[in-house]
């Protein structure tokens, strides 16, 4: 299996596909692109005509998309055991990670990752309505999951594997969250998984100028 992903600083969606194969221990090969180069078009055309990342490649089949990443590994490779087993929490779980793919335009916009930078920005209003939901989301779960496993359904989920990039965003900015929200953030902070990410990510060198949101705070 391969993943086909782009720097491990900048790329949220890679995160997603990268995580959701980390987390449930599945072995694959990561190949890493240079965002926004030549190269890194040239490559992805071989794979996708969306041209962007992750893509993942299982034998004969090629998916893209970090969702559709999600659902076939969570399919052909884990039994279906990385979305909740309850109906009822199965449904919510699709609902807020299908928000988040699709929603939080602002916050993307504005807001992108940067793993190793601490960086202040003038939010908009639009950016402040998108962090509020998520804090809602996030201690909505907290409530009433957080004593059983510290993820948003309890144990780790598809869930967890789409908020975690808005995690690392939240850490880059210094946006302050409810407490409940806090506690999420620590636990994924301290997954074995991102610790690897992060790791990784601050060995990079590479500096893509569209995502060094804001000014840089000093150390």
């Amino acid at each position: 299996m391969q993943l086909i992903i782009a720097n491990k600083n900048y790329s949220s969606w890679s995160l997603r596909g990268w995580l959701m194969l980390t987390q449930n221990g599945i072995h694959f090969e990561e190949q890493k692109l240079v965002l926004f180069k030549d190269s890194f078009y040239r490559t992805l055309e071989n794979y996708t005509p969306a041209a962007k990342v992750p893509v993942l490649i299982d034998g004969e089949v090629t998916v893209w998309d970090s969702l559709a990443i999600c659902e076939y590994v969570n399919e052909a490779h884990c039994d279906g055991q990385a979305w909740p087993q309850h109906t009822v929490a199965r449904a919510k779980a699709r609902a807020i990670s299908c928000e988040m793919h699709s929603g939080f335009t602002a916050l993307r916009n504005e807001m992108p990752m940067n793993c190793r930078a601490k960086r202040q920005i003038e939010l908009s209003e639009a950016a402040k309505k998108d962090i509020a939901r998520i804090d809602q989301i996030w201690r909505e779960q907290m409530t009433e999951y957080g004593d059983q496993g510290g993820w948003l359904f309890g144990q780790w989920s598809i869930a967890d594997c789409m908020f975690a990039p808005v995690v690392l965003r939240f850490i880059t900015y210094g946006i302050e969250v409810s407490e409940l929200s806090q506690r999420y953030m620590t636990q994924v902070l301290q997954s074995p998984a991102i610790r690897l990410w992060l790791e990784d990510a601050l060995q990079e060198t590479d500096i893509v100028p569209e995502d060094e949101a804001g000014i840089e705070i000093e150390s």
